[in-house]
Parts: C-alpha cells; sequence; structure tokens
C-alpha cells in the first residue's frame, strides 16, 4: 500500500495533539491524549496509535511525521535553568553582568529596579585570552594552554554543559573551534554550543545570549529526542517487500555524547537497518528540520509548538477570509500570541523566550504564562496572581484527582461550569468537588465568595492575555481593534468574550478542532533552514561582488542541508533578505534582495525597499537626503523545501439557513461575579450545521475545547465550520 498518512503532534504541557493527513483521499483526522511529562514518548506514541486507528491504518502507511514540542519553552518559562558555564574572550568576563542599558516598562511604577540574576552566576564565567578584530583578522592568538586550563577547571567543578562566545567570532570561527577542539579533549562529556554556530551575527550579548540558551536547552531536548527515538524503534510496518520498516533507524550515541535523532534520509542506513521516513521537528522561525539536525541546533526549537500554531491559524484564517488577524494559542502552561497579515505570520529576529533574549529568526510570538494549568497564589503583599507556574499534566489541576494541590485557571472555570465536568469527550473525568475546595479555601484567605475567587482568577488571566495582545500590536504601532482575533488551544477560546470586550475587537474566529490547531500547522510549514552572515559597510562603499560572494556561500549552505533533507535541487527554493539602517541607527530593517545576479542595480532596489519599508514600519524615512548614509548590516539566506499542505474543505451554507439549534443539554454557568448561575443550554459543536447561529448564553462543547458565550454575544457557523462570534446585533 501507498504510503500516503501524514501526521502532525504538538506535545504541550497538559496534552498531546496529533492530526493525520491522507494526501491520497485527502482526508484529515484529529485526536488528543493527556501528556506524560515522566516520558513524554509515552503520550507521543500513545497518539500515534489513537489517530491510525481512527484510520483503520498501520505504522506501515505512515509517510511522514513533524512534531511541534514544547520542551524548551517550558524549561524557559519556568526558569528550569540547569548549571551553565560560559567562556569567553579574556577581558569581557562580565558581558552577561553589564547586558543592555535598558529597564523594563521603564521602571514601571517604582523608583527602583534590581536586575534580574544573569542565566550564568559570575564565578562560573571563565576568559580565555585571544582576540579577533571585527573584520576577523587575528589581533592576538589564540592561547591553548589557557584554553586547557579553563577546561580542566569546568571539568573538575562537574560543569557539565558550556556555551563559548568570543569577541568577532561572526567574523571568523577559528579561535572558537579551537576552543570546542580543546573542550573536546579535556572535557569530552561537556555540551557545548558555539556562537559561531549558533548565530553568525553581531552585537556580543545578543549572540552570547542566544547561544547559552542553546546550551541550556540542549541537554533536556536531545534526551527527549533521543528517548522518542528509542522508543519508535519498536514501531514498524512493511515496505510492501515483507521488510519489516521502522521510524527510527538510528538512536543510541554518536559517540560524542550527543543522542542521534531519528533519520529523515528516506534511504537505508547501511549494515542491514530498516528503511525510515521523514520525522521533523518543528523550528521557531515556521518551517521543519530533521530530528538528526534538531539536537545540534536545539535553540531554533524554542518556540516550536507556538510556532505551528500561528501558522496553522494563519492558514485558516485566510481561507476564511479575514487578512488581518491576531492568533491566542492557549495550552496548559501558557498562551502564545502572534499577528499575522496577508495570511503571514511576522517574523523577528529579536525576540525572546521568558526572561531570555534569543535573536534566531522566529514567528513573531509572545508568550505569557496563562494556560489552563497556571496556578493562582497569593503575593507576599495578600494579592491574587495567576501564573506563570504551571501545574501541568502531572499532577495538574486539582480538578484531575492526582495529587494538584494549587488552583489552577482550569478548576476556576470547572467551579463557574464554563467547562464541562470531563475533558475530551469524557475520557478524563474532572473532580467538581476537589476544584470547589480549593477555589473555596483561596477565597476564604481573600475573603471573597468561591465565585468571586474564581472570577477574579479568569478575570487576571483575560488581562494577562490581552497585555500580550497588545504587546504584539499597540506597542508597534498596530491598532488591536483592526484585527479579528483567533482563538484556539485547548484553553484558548474559554475566554474570548472578555477578551473582546478587554479589547475592544468586533470579531473572534475558532476553527472547528480547536485544541488541535498547532497540530494541524505542523502539516502545513516547509522544510527551513535560515543563515546569516554579518556584513556591516555603508552604501557607498558596498561591493556588489562582496555582498554576492556572501549570499552565494549562505545559498551553498542551504542548498547543502535540503539535499540532505532529501530534496531534489529541482525543489529547492531560496530567499534571500538584507538587513539594513541608517547610519547611528541601532535596530536594522529586513528587506528582500531580488532573485539573479548581484550588481549594482540590484543593490540600489533593495536601498530603495529599505526607505519604503522605514516608512511604512516608523513613518518617516531619509530617501534622497545625501547627509543621512545607509549602512547595511547582515545578509540572510532561507533555504525551503516545499511539502504538500492539506486543504480545507468547504460546506456551503444552505438556503434557507438552518433552524435556531437544540441543545443537548443544560447546566448552571456562572458568567458573572456579581450575577448568579444561569441555567445554560449546552450545544455539541458538531451537532452545528454551517449557517446555524447561536446566542449567548450558552455553552458550545467539542472534543478538546470548549467556548463559554457569554450574554449579548452570539457565534455563527461559517462555511469552513469555522465558528465567527461577535457582540449580539452586529453582522
Amino acid at each position: 500500500m501507498t504510503r500516503s498518512i501524514r501526521i502532525g503532534i504538538d506535545t504541550g504541557g497538559t496534552f498531546t495533539d496529533v492530526v493525520a493527513f491522507d494526501e491520497v483521499s485527502g482526508e484529515v483526522v484529529t485526536t488528543k491524549t493527556p501528556s506524560t511529562p515522566a516520558n513524554p514518548a509515552d503520550g507521543f506514541l500513545a497518539g500515534i496509535d489513537k489517530v491510525l486507528a481512527l484510520l483503520g491504518r498501520g505504522a506501515g502507511d505512515v509517510d511522514a511525521v513533524s512534531h511541534g514540542t514544547t520542551v524548551a519553552t517550558n524549561q524557559l518559562l519556568e526558569g528550569k535553568v540547569e548549571r551553565l558555564g560560559f567562556i569567553t574572550t579574556e577581558g569581557y568576563e562580565a558581558m552577561l553582568e553589564i547586558a543592555r542599558q535598558s529597564v523594563p516598562d521603564g521602571y514601571g511604577n517604582s523608583y527602583f529596579w534590581v536586575k534580574p540574576d544573569r542565566i550564568v552566576p559570575r564565578d562560573l564565567v571563565k576568559g580565555v585570552g585571544g582576540r579577533l578584530d571585527h573584520t576577523g583578522a587575528e589581533v592576538r592568538p589564540f592561547d591553548a594552554e589557557g584554553a586547557r586550563r579553563v577546561a580542566r577547571w569546568f571539568r573538575e567543578r562537574g560543569v557539565d554543559t558550556l556555551a563559548v562566545c568570543f569577541l568577532h567570532s561572526y567574523a571568523d570561527p577559528a579561535h572558537e573551534e579551537a576552543m570546542r577542539e580543546v573542550l573536546a579533549e579535556e572535557h569530552p562529556d561537556a555540551v557545548v554550543s558555539i556562537s559561531s554556530q549558533v548565530l553568525r551575527e553581531y552585537r556580543e550579548y545578543e549572540r552570547a545570549m542566544t547561544t547559552l540558551v542553546d546550551a541550556a536547552v540542549k541537554p533536556r531536548l536531545s534526551a527527549y529526542v533521543a528517548n522518542i527515538t528509542e522508543r519508535l524503534q519498536g514501531l514498524g510496518g512493511s515496505t510492501g517487500d515483507g521488510a519489516p520498516r521502522a521510524l527510527s533507524s538510528s538512536g543510541g550515541s554518536t559517540g560524542g555524547g550527543a543522542p542521534r535523532a531519528l533519520s529523515s534520509s528516506g534511504g537505508s542506513t547501511g549494515g542491514g537497518a530498516p528503511r525510515a521516513f521523514p520525522f521533523y521537528v518543528m523550528k521557531s522561525n515556521g518551517g521543519v528540520l530533521s530530528a538528526d539536525e534538531v539536537v545540534h541546533q536545539p535553540i531554533t526549537t524554542v518556540l516550536s509548538g507556538p510556532a505551528a500554531g500561528a501558522l496553522g491559524a494563519a492558514m485558516i484564517a485566510q481561507v476564511a477570509g479575514f487578512d488581518r488577524v491576531l492568533t491566542s494559542d492557549g495550552g496548559g502552561t501558557s498562551t502564545d500570541v502572534s499577528v499575522v497579515i496577508d495570511g503571514e505570520p511576522t517574523l523577528t529576529t529579536e525576540g525572546s523566550v521568558g526572561a531570555y533574549p534569543s535573536k534566531i529568526p522566529m514567528i513573531d510570538v509572545v508568550t505569557v504564562g496563562a494556560g489552563g494549568g497556571s496556578i493562582a497564589w497569593l503575593s507576599p503583599e495578600g494579592t491574587l496572581k495567576v501564573g506563570p507556574q504551571s501545574a501541568g499534566a502531572d499532577p495538574g489541576p486539582l480538578c484531575y484527582g492526582r495529587g494538584g494541590r494549587e488552583v489552577t485557571i482550569t478548576d476556576a472555570h470547572v467551579v463557574l461550569g464554563r467547562i464541562p465536568p470531563h475533558l475530551l469527550g469524557g475520557e478524563i473525568p474532572l473532580d467538581v468537588d476537589a476544584a470547589r475546595a480549593g477555589v473555596e479555601a483561596l477565597a476564604e484567605l481573600l475573603g471573597l465568595s468561591p465565585e468571586a475567587c474564581a472570577c477574579g482568577v479568569l478575570e487576571i488571566s483575560a488581562w494577562n492575555q490581552a497585555n500580550a495582545l497588545r504587546q504584539v500590536t499597540v506597542k508597534r504601532g498596530l491598532d488591536v481593534r483592526d484585527f479579528t482575533l483567533t482563538t484556539f488551544g485547548g484553553s484558548g477560546s474559554l475566554l474570548l468574550c472578555r477578551l473582546m470586550d478587554v479589547l475592544g475587537i468586533e470579531t473572534v474566529l475558532v476553527p472547528p478542532d480547536p485544541g488541535n490547531v498547532s497540530a494541524f500547522g505542523l502539516l502545513t510549514v516547509d522544510v527551513k533552514n535560515d543563515y546569516v552572515q554579518t556584513h556591516v559597510r555603508l552604501a557607498e562603499q558596498l561591493a556588489a561582488g562582496d555582498v554576492a560572494r556572501v549570499l552565494d556561500d549562505l545559498t551553498a549552505r542551504a542548498a547543502r542541508a535540503l539535499r540532505g533533507e532529501g530534496f531534489d535541487e529541482t525543489e529547492h527554493c531560496f530567499v534571500r533578505t538584507a538587513d539594513l539602517r541608517y547610519f547611528g541607527q541601532a535596530f536594522e530593517v529586513r528587506v528582500p534582495v531580488p532573485d539573479g545576479p548581484v550588481d549594482e542595480t540590484t543593490l540600489g532596489e533593495v536601498a530603495r525597499g529599505f526607505h519604503a519599508e522605514h516608512r511604512a514600519l516608523y513613518g518617516y524615512d531619509f530617501a534622497g537626503d545625501p547627509t543621512q548614509q545607509v549602512e547595511w548590516v547582515n545578509l540572510r539566506v532561507s533555504g525551503i523545501g516545499p511539502i504538500r499542505r492539506p486543504e480545507i474543505r468547504r460546506h456551503p451554507v444552505p438556503e434557507p439557513p438552518p433552524p435556531a439549534p437544540v441543545a443537548s443539554g443544560r447546566r448552571p454557568v456562572c458568567f458573572d461575579a456579581a450575577a448568579a448561575y444561569v441555567d445554560t443550554p449546552v450545544h455539541q459543536r458538531a451537532d452545528l450545521a454551517p449557517g446555524t447561529v447561536v446566542t449567548g448564553p450558552a455553552v458550545l462543547e467539542e472534543f478538546g475545547s470548549t467556548v463559554p458565550l457569554h450574554p449579548g454575544f452570539t457565534a455563527r457557523v461559517d462555511e469552513h465550520l469555522n465558528l465567527v462570534v461577535t457582540r449580539e446585533g452586529t453582522r
């Protein structure tokens, strides 16, 4: 049988979401299974088994698996960074302490701001002699003996995760590569990241922090991928000739301490090993990377799951006819928001995850610790706070009955009746009494009624999400009211009515199977690798030949990576961009570089594009002003290997439209702490045909998500089975 099943698996803090796409029939099947934090491979494999059973197919029918993981995201959000060591150029050991002269929110409402702890304490930072200038020329030779002393120092103290960032190594990696060789000899058990491999871009502090984050997540992510690799060894099918075909053909250790991941070549590994189909991991830049490579580039996955969700929501919203969209992906640990314009999520290299800046190309996602498992707690001043700590999946919220001891957002929803007393269509029963007891205890400390306390928890969560949405819009010169909000994820749509009120948004789109949009997004993305090289030159001093040489080198690297991923050269796509600024500015604007040979005409076209983009972003430009010089800073190439995307089917609205729906049940729901519980109709979303209109108060339930529709709001089912939520009386 033809291998035609592509599977997308998004592992979140609470649930693992799975979508399978049959490339032959076009059928799309979705499901969810509880995440298993103690061994994430359990939930991963359970999801594969479950979706294949729904399709009536076996592992031998699987053509590829794409995976989005929040392992790195959650580790950074929760601040669970293990002991790190940092090696830098001698004399620059205070780089992390000095950082940047920026203060969050201008001190806010306080006169004092305490600088947070650095990702590496000062006593675990060591300098090594040697120095390059900004062109890559050697000013002082690399101090090999000093490097050995530093390597032994870290080994003797049991510091096994190290990052290396030498001054100007973006221009020439020779000194960093020499340091890596010394570490391999003197401290062979160390996990090492070097900045010239992670980010060949100037700005030493940001490059150092990006490299440190890469090192910080590498042990956990590598162990995670290795664990899945080992477990997938036993899952196989038939190649058609009777020989078993497994998902993995490698596994184990490479000999250098880093576990190998699943093969993505689709060919034989030699020695009679079974052939493997591609296994990809989602990257923050909106592409995927083979699992073989992701353990060498773990920083690229820090927004793996959120990026997939933004891409899936972008495609769904564009098909539904919305071109200016905000996405809000609510999971068990966090809520992730982004901006989509004309079907494309915005990209940035100025992002961060939690307190950690990261300059890798990523979909511009802002993450806030406001997921279904986020914990409500009292500050030392006695005020109510929510998140960013999360109960996760184990033990989970109080209502899970698995030993959780703290009230979560999910518990508040359960107490107020906004979600049913079970999850996943009844697969996971919830302990309402345990949730109520926890809320009552918290309410007593605050001097509130249980309902007021639960509503307070949700109000804080709604404002946390609203502030994140303002961060990606208002703080960037965009009017949040000009956008349609698309909510998804297991908890993403629970507060949509309140968000509409807080933000003044007129329309919210809720896709079908909203809990699986991130997994669906994994099936809509191409293989993608990004390459950057700093090349600082004033425009008048820039040589077209030098630009062509750098771009050709980056393109060749991208092409090698695509060939390694199994793409024929006829399938390769390359996107060239450049970062430009006016001389004296601190930040750059990214503009496209046209295809074809690079000559003076090309450079002029890029400069004109820069002026236009600068005006679009900041409201002014200096085109035609001879006193304002343009400076080129970075050159970039993205290599793309295209894949086939699933289609979103259209279901025409009948004439006349369907009548008002009949509720499948009723239950008391509290929509406002100042009001009593309301006897509220409950509708099963699967029963709602295109054109159906539901008026609040109501609750709309489906397998992986719930929409509490407050009084004064309506929800209409469109021809793609999305819910379009507006205020009552709005067209």
